[in-house]
């Protein structure tokens, strides 16, 4: 059965924030919506008119996508204590380029971030962590794109003591999701060189927190 946007989690939870914070919502037009093959939600593409308290009008495109997270996955050599990061490797429609990104993935109708931060883990690179095994680093959440998007990011991180061998292990391993277009490989590589790969500014915003919360100010002043 095919989910109406405005029956939708994502829709009535971008809503009641706008209502929230105090705008008028005169009309909102639905251009265009992807959803999954059980019929829901999974973006919008949607024009808004509405007044904020000042009287003014907002700026009207909103795609909508609603609540994601974001994982750092750090492997710490038992023996040398180096640290590597764990992460995806995928084309990206922002460009068509190869990016190097953490783990992450969209929460549809769940409000268990955590939880959802788990699986995206596991369906991104095959390693089972338990939602209790994941550090949150933002109760509130960050809006990538405050100007175009509703996207709202939870950012969680966790850490795995390995030997070299079993670190290496999980290098260039296929993953993803293909009823997605998930075309994933991992990728295991040195924290500081890790950071320099990636591109997208929530991955680079998640390294400094990480880094910041264990207080590894030596791998910081390297980045």
């Amino acid at each position: 059965m095919t989910e109406k946007l405005t029956d939708s989690h994502k829709y009535k939870l971008w809503k009641g924030k706008l209502e929230g914070n105090g705008l008028d919502i005169h009309r909102v037009d639905e251009l265009y919506s992807r959803r999954n093959g059980k019929g829901e939600v999974l973006f919008s593409l949607l024009y808004t008119d509405a007044t904020t308290p000042e009287g003014n009008k907002i700026p009207p495109i909103c795609f909508l996508k609603g609540e994601v997270v974001s994982v750092l996955i750090c492997f710490i050599d038992v023996e040398s204590r180096e640290k590597y990061l764990l992460l995806v490797q995928q084309r990206r429609i922002c460009d068509g380029s190869m990016t190097f990104e953490h783990p992450a993935g969209m929460l549809d109708s769940e409000s268990d971030a955590a939880a959802v931060a788990a699986r995206e883990v596991f369906e991104e690179t095959g390693i089972q962590v338990q939602k209790e095994q994941l550090t949150k680093v933002n109760e509130q959440p960050f809006y990538p794109s405050t100007g175009t998007s509703d996207e709202a990011m939870y950012m969680f991180y966790c850490e795995f003591e390995l030997t070299a061998e079993a670190i290496h292990s999980y290098h260039n391993q296929a993953q993803g999701l293909l009823s997605d277009h998930e075309y994933i490989n991992t990728h295991v590589v040195p924290f500081a060189e890790g950071h320099k790969l990636i591109t997208n500014v929530n991955g680079i915003l998640l390294d400094y927190m990480y880094l910041k919360d264990v207080q590894d100010w030596d791998l910081l002043k390297q980045l």
